[in-house]
C-alpha cells in the first residue's frame, strides 16, 4: 500500500512539473500585426489613379481661329515636354487632351467649365489669352484643379488683390509690368522719340499692357498724345487711327492680337498725317499668321515679346526637336513657356503623389498646388523658374524685334531681337580693365 502511494505521489510531481510546459506548448501563437491601411487625405480632394490608367493633364488653349498660332504653339511644347518624360510620370502614362479657348472671355468660361467637370483631370495648362482666364480660372479652382499658363500677361492675374478664387492659378510667362516698360524704354532710348499713341481691345491684356507702356513712357518724359480702343471685331480702323493722326505721335503701340493688328497695321499709312508713324505690337501678334494678316506692311515694324536669345542651353536642343516633330520652326513667343508650364507640373505631381499597395496613385489637390507654389529655382528653358506668393513663376527677359522684308516674304517671326535692356546695359557698361602684370 505504502508503494502504491509513494508512486501516486511521484505521479503527481511528474503532473504538475509538465503540465506548465503542456499548456505553454498548447498556447496559441500571436497573430502576426497587420500593416498599416494606406492613408493618403487632402483637404480639396484626391485623384485616385488605377494602375494602368493615364494621368490626364488638360490644355485650355485657343487652337482654332485668327488667334489659333498662339495656342498650337504652346499645345507643342506640352507635347515635347511629354516626350521628353517619355510618356510616363511615376511610371503612369500621360493623357493630354485639348479644348479650345477662343481667345475671349465667353470661349475661356465654356472651356474651364467643361474641364472643371471632368474629375479625371489632375492639372491644367492654359489659358493663352488673359481675357479667357479672368473666368476660367476661379472655375477650375473652385473644382480643385490647379493650372499653370505659359502666356497669360496681365498683370492682375497675379497682383495681390485678385482674391481667392485664382488661388490655384500660376504663369510661366512674363507679367505685362515687365513688357510694357521695356517697350517704352526702347521707344525712348534707342529710338529717341518724344511722342506715343497706343491702341487697345478692350481685353485686360491689351488694356493693361498698354497702360504700363503709356505711364512709363510719361515717366521717362515722352508724351501720350492718344490712348484709343478698338473692338476685336473691327476692320475699319481708320476712324480711331484719323482721331490719333490729330497728335502728330511719333510711334503707335498697339498690343492687341492678330485679326485687329492686321487691319490696324494695313490702313495706318493710308491716314493723312501718320504716313511716317513708326509702328510696335507686342507677343499677341508675334506670329506668322499676322504677318499673313497685315502683309507688306508689316515691314519695318517692331515687337516687343520675350527675348529667345536669353532662353538656357536646353532651347537649342528643343528647336531641333521642333523642327523634326513638326517640320517647321516655332509660330509664336510661348513654346518654351509651355515646355516649362508642363514640367512644373510634372515635378510637382511626383512630388506629392504616392501609390497605394493596390497599385493606385493618390495625388492630393491641395498637395499639387501648393507644390507648384513652392517652385524655386526650377531650371527651365526660359530661365530658373520661382513662384511668387501669386503665381508668378517667369524669369521674366524682354526683348524688341523688328520685321524684315525677308520675314514677311518667308512668313516668320524673327528668332533674334534687336535690342534688350540686358544687353543695352552690358554695352554702356564700363570695360574692365585687365589686370597689371607684376
Amino acid at each position: 500500500m505504502k508503494r502504491f502511494i509513494s508512486l501516486l505521489l511521484v505521479l503527481g510531481i511528474v503532473v504538475s512539473l509538465t503540465a506548465p510546459l503542456a499548456s505553454a506548448q498548447e498556447k496559441p501563437k500571436a497573430s502576426p500585426a497587420k500593416p498599416k491601411a494606406f492613408v493618403y487625405e487632402d483637404k480639396i480632394g484626391v485623384v485616385k489613379i488605377k494602375k494602368g490608367d493615364p494621368i490626364h493633364i488638360a490644355c485650355w488653349m485657343v487652337v482654332a481661329g485668327p488667334d489659333a498660332s498662339l495656342g498650337t504653339d504652346t499645345k507643342r511644347g506640352v507635347e515635347i515636354a511629354i516626350d521628353d518624360k517619355g510618356g510616363k510620370i511615376l511610371g503612369f502614362p500621360i493623357k493630354l487632351s485639348v479644348q479650345d479657348t477662343g481667345c475671349n472671355a465667353e470661349g475661356g468660361q465654356a472651356a474651364a467649365t467643361k474641364l472643371a467637370a471632368d474629375p479625371t483631370i489632375v492639372a491644367a495648362i492654359g489659358s493663352n489669352c488673359s481675357s479667357e482666364a479672368r473666368p476660367g480660372a476661379p472655375i477650375l479652382w473652385k473644382a480643385g484643379i490647379a493650372t499653370v499658363s505659359p502666356s497669360n500677361t496681365a498683370p492682375f492675374l497675379t497682383d495681390p488683390s485678385r482674391g481667392p478664387e485664382y488661388d490655384g492659378y500660376l504663369r510661366t510667362a512674363h507679367n505685362d509690368k515687365v513688357q510694357g516698360a521695356v517697350a517704352a524704354q526702347f521707344a525712348i532710348k534707342q529710338l529717341k522719340l518724344k511722342k506715343a499713341a497706343t491702341i487697345h481691345d478692350g481685353s485686360p491684356y491689351a488694356e493693361q499692357l498698354q497702360a504700363v507702356f503709356a505711364e512709363t513712357f510719361k515717366k521717362m518724359g515722352g508724351t501720350i498724345t492718344a490712348q484709343e480702343a478698338v473692338a476685336p471685331t473691327d476692320t475699319d480702323m481708320r476712324p480711331v487711327l484719323t482721331k490719333i493722326a490729330t497728335g502728330k505721335p511719333d510711334i503707335i503701340y498697339y498690343p492687341i492680337f492678330i485679326a485687329a493688328g492686321g487691319h490696324i497695321t494695313r490702313q495706318v499709312k493710308e491716314v493723312k498725317g501718320l504716313e511716317k508713324v513708326k509702328l510696335m505690337s507686342a507677343d499677341g501678334t508675334f506670329s506668322p499668321d499676322f504677318i499673313k494678316a497685315a502683309g507688306e506692311t508689316a515691314i519695318g515694324m517692331y515687337h516687343s515679346s520675350p527675348d529667345f536669345s536669353a532662353f538656357g542651353a536646353g532651347y537649342k536642343a528643343f528647336l531641333e526637336k521642333h523642327q523634326k516633330k513638326y517640320g517647321e520652326k516655332p509660330i509664336a513667343p510661348f513654346h518654351a513657356h509651355a515646355y516649362d508650364a508642363a514640367m512644373m507640373v510634372f515635378a510637382a505631381i511626383e512630388k506629392v503623389g504616392r501609390v497605394a499597395p493596390d497599385g493606385t496613385l493618390h495625388i492630393g489637390r491641395k498637395a499639387l498646388r501648393d507644390a507648384l507654389y513652392a517652385t524655386k529655382n526650377f531650371k527651365g528653358l526660359t530661365g530658373n523658374l520661382t513662384c511668387t506668393a501669386t503665381g508668378d513663376c517667369a524669369d521674366p527677359m524682354i526683348a524688341i524685334y523688328q520685321m524684315t522684308a525677308d520675314n514677311v516674304k518667308k512668313q516668320v517671326i524673327p528668332d533674334k531681337p534687336i535690342w534688350s535692356p540686358a544687353a543695352a546695359a552690358a554695352k554702356s557698361a564700363p570695360a574692365k580693365e585687365a589686370p597689371k602684370k607684376k
